[in-house]
């Protein structure tokens, strides 16, 4: 019924100490709610005026089980009046009553402790298992999509694990301590009582059912929700200007209406389940109470433990009742738990690595031949037998009309997205069969639109070496001509930056981005139209900072701004997905149309 949900209920169960605690205190809480009813049919005979005294009861009771006499010992000190025996008795329900509460608060404090833990260990290992898959397969889905399993089905989880350690567990100890103390009353009437149990057993899996296809369909909605309102609110600058404010509300609209109908359909479900067993229930009772009527009246039971017994179902009724809610909110938990399985048992784009070879040092060339690449769900190759040989030290460019396939090359030579043919290698050694991580450790990328996380200048420098010097960042800063604007902010690099670097503009982003890659000094340095979106004055400032930090290393420039490849060794001009020629800009110029095209296009525009 919960099958993924369990997945997790034995991840809480490999810390067993914990569990043992959390499960020993709930049964003292029970056993102590137990004695106090059993307690209760003493109490009554000595009110009822059946019995002068505790220690007569006692008495009494041994014999009519003709059972082992009980010590003197202990006889003499009960005490023999009624009013010493009564006072006894309720002094002993009050030391049980504490026992009792202390047991509840430490079984609680471990049950949320337990669950605490253990749903922070998932969260942690969700977010560390999407930030390890195939790039392509988080841009299929949709950041939201990871986010809202990774914070709202994370504590949908939570509710249900604490439902079943913290609130179920407790609640069925103490309905089985109220049954024993029933069967010690009247034994016919409690086992009576139990034939309710394969119906009630009946509507909670019919209820089950449909909880769990509501809370599933909610989740997606609610996933959708996410993505809608976290793109408009983004975009907010496009929406408003563009006067689409009606369109995002609408869309936001159809997707809040359809989580409305999936958590209705989930709580119509948990809704009828309790009024239905409440039903099943009064009728049982209304069976026991003729029972036990018959029994009175033909002298085979007395009426006291009829009494006893009916308080003590009852007792074990209202400690039941919540476990239908509680079998709801666990159906309710197998739908997040597995969305979150779903993340944890994907295969990181790095599986196996360990036993990979690590990738040469590139020193002499980077060869891609016949390299084709296709994004998931695409019919036609992005990059269609693509060739190129790159020596070390040279400075290449890449231009082409928009679509042709120059961001999915620097992709395929970061290993961002797997080849569909062809080969790379670097040094003569095809990097298929070497680990990722050690050819990604030699390159860094500037992307056209950099990210920046909220936290100090600093931090975000200090991306890809968190052991950096406050020396190094310094100087890494003033090759991306970065450190001037830095020093004129409140704070220098200790200013904070605002959630994806908001608060600086889009050439201050683009230098903190370019100080970045020369903390690393990578072998390979990858722009990917590092000017396209900023004014002259920082596309001057970016240039100088790219010339700076690519001295004595390989560039591969993507540019749509010619003024940034004009001085590149050699321009590569694709289109279509394929190299459509290769030179310098004064040899293109002569003898590629397309590129003249572009090159005068760019031109016309600029003048």
């Amino acid at each position: 019924m919960i099958g993924p949900f369990w997945h997790f209920v034995r991840m809480l169960l490999e810390r067993r100490g914990a569990v043992a605690l959390a499960i020993v205190c709930a049964t003292i809480s029970a056993a102590s709610m137990g004695s106090g009813l059993v307690v209760l049919g003493p109490i009554l005979e000595i009110v009822l005026g059946e019995a002068r005294g505790l220690a007569e009861v006692v008495q009494a009771f041994f014999a009519q089980h003709q059972s082992w006499a009980p010590p003197s010992a202990i006889l003499d000190v009960l005490p023999t009046t009624p009013r010493g025996s009564l006072a006894f008795l309720l002094g002993g329900l009050a030391v049980l009553t504490v026992i009792g509460a202390s047991a509840n608060f430490l079984h609680q404090y471990f049950s949320v402790t337990l669950c605490a833990g253990v749903v922070a260990r998932v969260r942690q290992e969700a977010f560390d298992r999407s930030l390890r898959l195939p790039l392509a397969t988080v841009v299929a889905r949709g950041p939201a999509e990871y986010t809202s399993r990774i914070l709202r089905d994370a504590g949908d989880l939570q509710t249900g694990l604490s439902t079943l350690v913290g609130k179920m567990l407790a609640q069925l100890l103490k309905g089985v301590a109220a049954f024993a103390a029933a069967i010690w009353f009247d034994w016919r009437l409690t086992l009576f009582a139990l034939l309710v149990g394969p119906v009630v057993a009946i509507i909670l899996r019919k209820a089950g059912k449909r909880i769990r296809r509501g809370i599933r369909g909610s989740l997606e909605a609610q996933q959708g929700l996410l993505r809608v309102a976290g793109e408009s609110l983004h975009g907010l600058r496009t929406v408003k200007a563009m006067g689409a404010e009606e369109q995002m509300a609408t869309r936001f609209g159809r997707l809040n209406q359809e989580a409305y109908r999936q958590e209705m359909r989930a709580r119509l479900a948990r809704a009828l389940a309790s009024p239905l067993i409440e039903m099943i229930a009064i009728v049982v009772a209304a069976g026991l109470a003729y029972l036990a009527g018959v029994q009175i009246l033909d002298g085979h039971a007395r009426f006291e433990d009829f009494v006893l017994a009916m308080g003590s179902l009852a007792a074990m009724g209202s400690s039941l009742r919540p476990v239908a809610v509680f079998i709801n909110e666990l159906s309710a938990a197998n739908a997040p738990s597995a969305r979150l399985l779903e993340i944890l048992h994907a295969p990181a784009e790095s599986e196996g690595d360990r036993h990979r070879s690590d990738a040469p040092a590139f020193r002499h060339s980077i060869d891609l031949v016949d390299v084709s690449i296709r994004y998931p769900g695409a019919t036609v190759d992005a990059v269609d037998r693509f060739s190129l040989s790159l020596r070390a030290g040279e400075h290449l460019a890449i231009v082409g009309p928009n679509g042709c396939g120059k961001s999915t090359v620097l992709a395929g030579l970061a290993r961002l997205i797997p080849l569909a043919g062809g080969t790379l290698s670097v040094d003569g050694v095809d990097l298929q069969g070497t680990s990722l991580s050690s050819w990604r450790r030699q390159l860094a990328m500037v992307a056209q639109e950099p990210f920046l996380m909220a936290g100090s200048i600093e931090e975000n420098i200090r991306l890809g070496r968190p052991n950096a010097t406050r020396a190094e960042i310094v100087e890494a800063a003033k090759r991306a001509h970065a450190m001037e604007f830095i020093l004129r902010l409140p704070g220098g690099l200790d200013a904070e930056v605002s959630e994806l670097g908001s608060s600086l503009s889009g050439g201050q982003r683009q230098r903190i981005a370019i100080a970045r890659a020369a903390l690393v000094s990578p072998a390979l340095l990858l722009m990917d139209e590092a000017t396209s979106q900023v004014d002259a004055e920082s596309e001057v400032e970016i240039a100088a900072a790219i010339r700076e930090i690519g001295q004595g290393r390989t560039v591969v420039t993507v540019a749509h701004r010619f003024a940034s490849v004009v001085s590149a060794d050699r321009i590569v001009v694709m289109d279509h997905g394929a190299v459509l020629d290769v030179g310098t800009h004064e040899e293109l110029l002569a003898r590629c149309d397309l590129y003249a095209r572009l090159a005068r296009a760019q031109f016309m525009a600029a003048g």
